[in-house]
């Protein structure tokens, strides 16, 4: 009686694995991800390097796609993520923003955004990523009076 008690525990236990394993298969796939290369580079600001800001490339070939962010070390350094885990961006023509990073999401109090719009909110930034390393430097420039 004992061995039929085994048998059925070791084909239940066998049955359960499978049916989760498929459904892992099925719901933890990255299928549904578009083509991505990976994307680094360094933004300066009138020449000396940006920590803290934030990257978004904006792929041009759907609205109101995912952008893929990533944010500038102390030494001005960033890396393109399109998902947590997934680095890259689309490849093809893309749109850039650059704007600092806030630590509450806005400038607090007497802080301004010393990142021209003409680089975020009125980008003029464009980027091509292709299907390989790609390596993309920005270096702005502040905005002056007369300019």
């Amino acid at each position: 009686m004992q061995n039929w008690m085994k048998f059925f525990a070791m084909k239940n236990a066998m049955s359960f694995f499978c049916a989760i394993s498929l459904l892992c298969s099925f719901g933890c796939g990255r299928g549904d991800l578009p083509e991505l290369a990976p994307v680094k580079g360094t933004v300066t600001l009138d020449g000396v390097p940006f920590p803290h800001a934030i990257v978004y490339f904006h792929t041009k070939k759907e609205k109101g796609g995912r952008p893929a962010t990533g944010t500038t070390d102390a030494e001005g350094k960033y890396e393109l993520i399109y998902l947590a885990g997934v680095k890259g961006a689309h490849i093809g023509m893309n749109s850039v923003e650059i704007t600092t990073e806030w630590p509450d999401g806005e400038p607090g109090e007497g802080e301004t955004e010393k990142i021209p719009p003409k680089y975020n909110t009125k980008t003029t930034l464009t980027a091509e990523v292709k299907d390989e390393r790609n390596v993309f430097d920005f270096s702005l420039e502040s905005e002056t009076p007369g300019k």
